[in-house]
């Protein structure tokens, strides 16, 4: 079922407004809406500490008739904190261009919501770092890659600072997620235009060119006239080394696998080059 909608997850940190303008950007291209998820905690609000232990009787209900007084202004400036987050995404992205784009302010788990509400969506946007991370290279938002993992969508994930996107970089491992990743470049209007390289990081020998030369007819099938590049080496070494030469606006490829084994060796490959990527990353299922 098409929606043509995308959830966009905005918190407040440095992320916030560049996944504003990549979803402006998705969404302005794909002739999608854009609803705005801002997700307050559970516990949001609600810290209180018990500090009536050695209190007189007398002055006990008093100290907890305050305490619950500053529960409910602290969930109340939480929640007005939110709104305003959300009232400035809204406005960047519709500032962007005609963009439909609706709020919800929400009381719950990050990762469940997205779970729960993904099948509203074509693509979740996330920032790569959270507000409570580290603007070290080695942190990642501390949802983000539980994200990934439970979503069903393809992800796009937001570096610190927007810039456009002109030339797209494939990770392809001939693997059932690099060849959705492939047709799904080669229909969706999201890539029109752009220039796409596809990058095999392993042996140059008559498989690979076999598996290259397929994925390059499907995207010219869709009109693109893909570049292949083969180099040896293990994949989060070579996309790191590729993608640090900044000739790449952004990386698409496959995201974390489902069996043990799969996922020990494709997942650690994402994971690292989500950390260590200085451009947007989109993750296929």
């Amino acid at each position: 079922m098409t929606t043509n909608t995308l959830i966009a997850l905005v918190d407040g940190s440095a992320y916030s407004e560049s996944v504003c303008h990549h979803a402006a950007w998705i969404a302005g291209r794909n002739d999608w809406k854009v609803k705005l998820y801002h997700v307050i905690g559970r516990r949001a609000g609600s810290d209180r500490q018990d500090l009536s232990g050695e209190i007189r009787l007398g002055a006990r209900t008093a100290l907890l008739e305050q305490l619950s007084e500053l529960d409910a202004e602290r969930a109340k400036l939480t929640h007005e904190h939110g709104r305003a987050i959300l009232e400035d995404a809204k406005a960047i992205i519709e500032a962007a261009g005609d963009i439909a784009v609706e709020t919800r302010l929400r009381q719950d788990d990050l990762v469940e919501t997205v779970t729960a509400k993904e099948a509203q969506a074509e693509m979740i946007v996330i920032g790569k770092r959270g507000e409570a991370a580290g603007q070290a290279m080695e942190h990642l938002g501390s949802n983000l890659e539980r994200i990934v993992r439970a979503s069903h969508k393809p992800v796009f994930i937001a570096n610190r600072a927007y810039a456009p996107i002109e030339r797209v970089l494939v990770a392809f491992d001939g693997g059932p997620s690099a060849l959705k990743a492939v047709d799904y470049i080669s229909r969706s209007p999201l890539f029109a235009g752009l220039k796409v390289s596809l990058v095999f990081a392993g042996k140059d020998v008559p498989e690979t060119r076999k598996v290259l030369d397929a994925a390059v007819a499907t995207l010219a099938a869709g009109g693109f006239e893909a570049e292949t590049i083969i180099r040896a080496g293990e994949p989060e070494k070579v996309l790191a080394e590729i993608t640090a030469q900044g000739g790449h606006d952004l990386l698409v490829m496959g995201a974390y696998g489902h069996s043990r084994i799969r996922a020990l060796i494709i997942g650690s490959t994402t994971t690292e080059m989500i950390r260590s990527c200085r451009v947007p990353v989109l993750i296929m299922r």
